[in-house]
Order: structure tokens, then C-alpha cells, then sequence
């Protein structure tokens, strides 16, 4: 029988990349109307019906990121909140889930971090996350991906050329996102360490080199070693 795994956030971005890959899994994609994060009846009555193996936990807050300094209490619900609820929920039946974090956890002073390196966001919704993180990392069945991840084609005007970063697109990730679902701890997913006007160039030419005056950190990137490691395996 299929392992089946609660998605939520069901219909986002990733989700639906997601949807598109072939797998052994059977995946049920819940919308934030079909499962509510900020409410726990929700939570118990979608694990009640489903009997899931694994909830992966895509639902939350993310752009614009100045919402998250702008409706802090949006962010600390969406974000923080409610992957608790989520957590405290998977816990009591011993269900495990799967956190999609972010590098922004990272200060972003020096590169290539590593999953064990000490953590310091530079911003709200790395905060956000990183709070995220704290509820799940106490549940040892668990795993938190640290992902650098972005819609294809590459959307924006403009690129920064003096940040460096790991940015890969949602299709890729789905698919690494397969071949580590049962593993567990921590793991960075992300793609080459480059600076993002080379990513971002390599898939819009259209796109125009820009530099950061502060708006991101100069070094984002995150070492891999551990997700190439576990998927040679």
C-alpha cells in the first residue's frame, strides 16, 4: 500500500510542481480552506479522515516579505503558530512531518553554510521561520529541508549580481523533495552556489543585472554536501 502524505498549502506554487512528478506516494493536497493551520479541530479531523504516514507542511506566509515586518502578528500566526498546531498534532499520533524552511534562517555574512552552522535571520520572515523551526526540531520525527527555491521561469526584472545563493526551481526541488521524504533532521536543498543574476540569466535573458544596497545579504548560499551525500545513497 502507497504511503500517503497530508500536503498543506495544496495549492501553491510547489504544490503544484509537486503534483506533476511521478512517485509511489500518494499525496493529498489540502487547500488552507480544507485544512486551517490556526485551527486545531482542522488539524485533527484532516489526520482523522486521511490517516496519513507523513504531513508535509508547505502552508504559511512568504512574499511580500515586507508583510512580515509590516503584520508581524500575521507572520508569527501563519508562520510560527500554526506549524505548532501542526506539530503538537503529528506528535500525538506519532505522525511524522516535513517542514519546508528557508536559508534565510542563515545570517548570510559568510556562505556556505552548513545544517549544524549557528543560525541568526536577517530578517522577519526568516525569524518567522526559524520559529517555525523550533517547535518542529523538539519532535524528533521529523525533517526540516532548509530550501532556496523559486518559480520557473525566473519572474523578475531584475537579479542581484553581487548575492550569492543556492536558487532552484520548484520542479527540481519536488523532485530531490522524493528521494529524502523519509529521511530525517535537517537538510539544505538548494541548487549551484552562484551569485542569482547567473541563475537567474541562465533561464530569462531578459533579465537585468542589479546590486544589492542592502535589500539581501552578500552571501546566502548553503553547503549541500549532506543532500549529496543521502541521495547517493
Amino acid at each position: 500500500m502507497s504511503k500517503k502524505i497530508i500536503v498543506t498549502g495544496g495549492d501553491g506554487r510547489f504544490a503544484q510542481e509537486l503534483k506533476r512528478v511521478k512517485n509511489n506516494y500518494k499525496f493529498i493536497f489540502r487547500n488552507k480552506k480544507q485544512l486551517n493551520i490556526l485551527s486545531v479541530k482542522s488539524i485533527q479531523k484532516n489526520l482523522k479522515i486521511y490517516k496519513p504516514n507523513i504531513v508535509l507542511h508547505l502552508a504559511g506566509l512568504s512574499r511580500p516579505m515586507k508583510i512580515h515586518e509590516e503584520k508581524i502578528s500575521k507572520s508569527i500566526d501563519l508562520n510560527i503558530i500554526g506549524t505548532a498546531n501542526l506539530v503538537k498534532a503529528c506528535s500525538e499520533k506519532n505522525i511524522k512531518i516535513i517542514f519546508f524552511s528557508t536559508n534565510y534562517v542563515y545570517p548570510g555574512s559568510r556562505g556556505n553554510y552548513k545544517e549544524e552552522d549557528p543560525l541568526k535571520p536577517w530578517n522577519n520572515y526568516g525569524w518567522s521561520k526559524l520559529g517555525a523551526e523550533s517547535s518542529v526540531q523538539m519532535y524528533e520525527n521529523s525533517l526540516i529541508i532548509r530550501a532556496c527555491m523559486t518559480e520557473k521561469p525566473f519572474v523578475h526584472k531584475f537579479a542581484f549580481s553581487n548575492v550569492k545563493s543556492n536558487f532552484i526551481f520548484h520542479d527540481q526541488l519536488a523532485k530531490l523533495l522524493i528521494k529524502v521524504i523519509f529521511k530525517k533532521s535537517i537538510i539544505n536543498i538548494g541548487g549551484k552556489s552562484q551569485s542569482i543574476y547567473e541563475f537567474a540569466k541562465k533561464n530569462n535573458k531578459q533579465v537585468k543585472r542589479k546590486k544589492s544596497m542592502g535589500e539581501l545579504p552578500f552571501k546566502m548560499d548553503m553547503s549541500l554536501k549532506k543532500l549529496n551525500r543521502l541521495i547517493k545513497l
